[in-house]
């Protein structure tokens, strides 16, 4: 690969570097005055491709916005347009461009894995690396989903879900056993052979083989039968009647293999991507998607943008079927194919079963796009309320909220939450431990919180909110005042969010630092609700911030607090007194009967428990 760039240090000559640009593959990076990529493209010819954005009388009004704010492009060239592609998805989903079409949701998804290296195969769920041995079925669209798989197949063929750790020290059944949901391996109570039949009827179901496995239960249900032994014969029969049911619910007609079926719906600047998972004929689940768009983009370049950032890394799925035909088809199919190790197919015109499927993805897609487009709609006129409550003279754009969360003074943790139009930015929360104050002292820890939030904010790790809500009084709003003061930030609305009386929602009273008295707020105003929203889970985040830090504080070991004691001596400590009861009642001269611990340490030791200087 060769990468070049332009980037004067006064303006950007956009003649000269088309004229020595190559006609070669690649992607292209345009960057602002301020160096952040704003666009990344793929082209099978750079010079034609990056040539058409300068052309103003075929530019539409977005590129013409776009471009107009580009200071520098920097251009890498491939050997193909396959290259070109893969590196322009890996490029998006790291810098994640205003202007590109960016799918937010990055996550592994979650497997259901069997293990094949104990006598007792496991079954249970995976997400990460495939470097156990066993097999892998799915991928499942959420954790949900693969929970539901589990629990389904532990009613029918009960294989063990328990982790090793458990397995291997059980003495007696726990409870799965005697609800019928586990043979009791771990006890012995089946033997190998009758405990890989449950596996591998197990495998049967999860590869999509529910109808031989049924024929397969009905002769054994015959066979035990016609030897009299009617309570086997009853148990196929149970087993035979609960995989019909699930079967009914999952399977998909007409369709063996594996499928993956995509639809797209636009509105209004907002675009869902529906995903329904077929493996080997099974339906798994559905996911839904918001891929972040700036302007209104045709669905069937939504769909060109989402496969390849969707499926790179990914297992890929013999079969897409599409709503919309994506221009790139016969690229994409190359690009997947070569990458999933076997032919994948993009399929837009389907008909019959398929056809049938591909329009409940496609209702589903509309459905919750009517149902994003209604709570961005309802977040924005309350962001409308906020501004005529409080006066603004512009629309906020970006809200953060602080709460304190402590347990009589120790402990305590500094929440942040940030709002925007659209609602939660849960990326940009920010939890802060509080240390060196006076305990209970919530003064002092909203002004530490926040000096070290608005510092970071100066060095350019984070936008500045348009408003800072407190969740406290007067004595809080000040000591946030001061520590923006501090810092010489004074382009931040204050307000401080006191509970009302008897703590009753819409009863709280909004101050501002410079008015004696509270803001009137209009009864009933959309505006209280974001307020109420944004305050609340301020709230409910530092509270869990404060019982992670709590039991990790709890878990700590009294121990560790002895200099010269380190953690192979307090292993071995716990291990000859078995556990903290019996060092605490041992006496310096047992202590010192311990290999490693000194008398100086034994003394120590037994002081922390007994609180006296005469050892």
């Amino acid at each position: 690969m060769i990468t070049l760039s332009e980037n004067s240090e006064n303006t950007f000559d956009v003649k000269t570097f088309l004229k020595h640009l190559t006609s070669r593959p690649g992607i292209y990076k345009m960057l602002n005055e301020q160096g952040e990529i704003i666009y990344i493209g793929k082209a099978k010819n750079l010079k034609n491709r990056v040539s058409s954005y300068f052309k103003t009388q075929t530019a539409s009004c977005k590129q013409q916005t776009m471009v107009a704010k580009v200071a520098a492009i920097e251009v890498t060239v491939t050997r193909t347009e396959g290259e070109a592609l893969l590196l322009e998805c890996q490029q998006i989903k790291r810098y994640k461009p205003r202007y590109n079409i960016c799918l937010r949701d990055d996550k592994s998804y979650p497997y259901i894995f069997l293990s094949s290296s104990q006598d007792f195969p496991q079954l249970t769920l995976h997400r990460g690396a495939k470097n156990k041995p066993g097999k892998y079925f799915g991928p499942y669209p959420s954790a949900g989903a693969a929970r539901e798989s589990l629990k389904l197949l532990q009613k029918i063929f009960p294989v063990r879900q328990c982790d090793d750790s458990i397995y291997n020290n059980r003495t007696r059944p726990c409870l799965q056993y005697q609800i019928e949901r586990c043979t009791g391996p771990c006890v012995g109570l089946i033997d190998k052979q009758s405990y890989a039949q449950d596996v591998n009827s197990t495998v049967m179901f999860l590869e999509g083989k529910g109808g031989l496995l049924i024929e397969q239960l009905i002769a054994k249900m015959e066979q035990s039968a016609e030897a009299h032994d009617y309570e086997q014969a009853a148990g196929f029969r149970d087993q035979i009647a609960k995989l019909r049911v699930v079967l009914e619910k999952h399977f998909v007609h007409g369709e063996r293999g594996d499928v993956d079926i995509i639809a797209c719906a636009t509105k209004l600047g907002v675009a869902c991507v529906q995903v329904f998972f077929i493996r080997h004929g099974q339906q798994l689940g559905n996911k839904i998607f918001f891929p972040k768009i700036t302007d209104e983009y045709d669905p069937a370049k939504i769909v060109q943008a989402f496969i390849p950032q969707y499926y790179l890394d990914k297992q890929v799925p013999h079969e897409l079927i599409v709503s919309h035909e994506p221009e790139e088809m016969e690229l994409l199919m190359e690009v997947l194919s070569r990458q999933a190790k076997h032919s994948v197919n993009i399929s837009p015109n389907v008909r019959g079963e398929r056809l049938k499927w591909l329009q409940m993805a496609g209702a589903n897609a509309e459905n919750s796009l009517l149902g994003k487009l209604s709570d961005k709609q309802g977040i924005y006129a309350r962001f409308l309320s906020l501004q005529e409550e409080l006066g603004c003279k512009e629309l906020p754009k970006r809200l953060e909220c602080f709460d304190i969360s402590h347990m009589q003074g120790d402990q305590t943790v500094a929440s942040c939450v940030v709002f925007d139009r659209e609602g939660p930015v849960k990326s940009a929360y920010r939890r802060f431990n509080i240390e060196g104050i006076k305990s209970g002292d919530d003064y002092a820890a909203i002004n530490q919180a926040i000096f070290r939030r608005f510092k970071r904010l100066k060095q350019g790790e984070h936008e500045a909110p348009d408003i800072l809500f407190i969740d406290g009084g007067k004595g809080q709003v000040k000591a946030a005042q001061m520590a923006l003061a501090e810092l010489d930030i004074n382009n931040v609305m204050i307000v401080g969010v006191s509970k009302g009386p008897d703590r009753k929602a819409g009863m709280e009273k909004l101050i501002l630092p410079e008015q004696a008295q509270p803001v009137k707020i209009t009864p009933g105003a959309s505006g209280l609700l974001l307020i109420q929203h944004i305050r609340d889970e301020a709230h409910r985040f530092a509270i869990t911030a404060h019982r992670q830090r709590r039991g990790k504080a709890k878990r700590q070991s009294i121990l560790e607090n002895i200099a010269g004691l380190g953690p192979k001596r307090r292993q071995l400590l716990l291990k000859q007194f078995g556990g903290l009861q019996g060092i605490s009642r041992a006496g310096v001269d047992a202590l010192c009967g311990i290999d490693g611990i000194s008398r100086p340490l034994a003394k120590r030791i037994y002081e922390l428990f007994h609180h006296q200087d005469d050892a």
